[in-house]
């Protein structure tokens, strides 16, 4: 949603900033404190108007087992005061995005028509590593509707060598 991207964007560049140096301590207990805020329960009290901000952020705290530090309870706090802790998932979306880029890696999900062995996995994130030209953190999604081939996702880039692509491309040459 484009409207939480840009709610989080300046709380997740702020959050890196302060934190540049201890990015993956700080990935555990935003992704952590991220799921516990997604939870209908959770987004029910914070919305309550009875419950104090500061009660919200120790619910939360205590539900997530994180151990507080002062920028966990300084971030949980202003977004509960500000309303905006359903913005949590994004903000850990978006540092995730500003960690992996300031160390050279980007994240990535390789959807093939079948499982792929390790082997292959491995080999075929070394060939994509030098076609996008950086680090890479892949994961892989089986699509049984690509038929064979692979659609590669790595940020807002899409390499796409599917079976399926090609008949949609097929399609349209033939339609036009």
């Amino acid at each position: 949603m484009a409207e939480f991207a840009t709610i989080a964007r300046p709380y997740a560049e702020a959050l890196f900033k302060t934190l540049h140096g201890s990015a993956v301590d700080t990935q555990g207990w935003l992704d952590t404190l991220a799921a516990f805020a997604n939870d209908a329960q959770m987004r029910a009290l914070a919305a309550n108007p009875k419950v104090a901000p500061a009660q919200v952020v120790q619910v939360l705290l205590d539900a997530s087992g994180v151990k507080a530090t002062q920028e966990a309870r300084n971030l949980l706090g202003v977004l509960a005061e500000n309303g905006r802790l359903n913005a949590l998932p994004e903000i850990a979306k978006q540092f995730r995005v500003s960690a992996n880029s300031a160390s050279g890696l980007a994240e990535g999900v390789v959807h093939t028509a079948f499982e792929l062995d390790e082997a292959a996995f491995m080999d075929l994130c070394a060939v994509l590593e030098k076609r996008f030209s950086r680090r890479l953190r892949m994961t892989q999604a089986v699509d049984q509707d690509l038929i064979g081939g692979i659609r590669v996702v790595v940020g807002d880039e899409v390499y796409d060598t599917s079976i399926k692509a090609r008949l949609e491309q097929m399609q349209v040459a033939l339609t036009a």
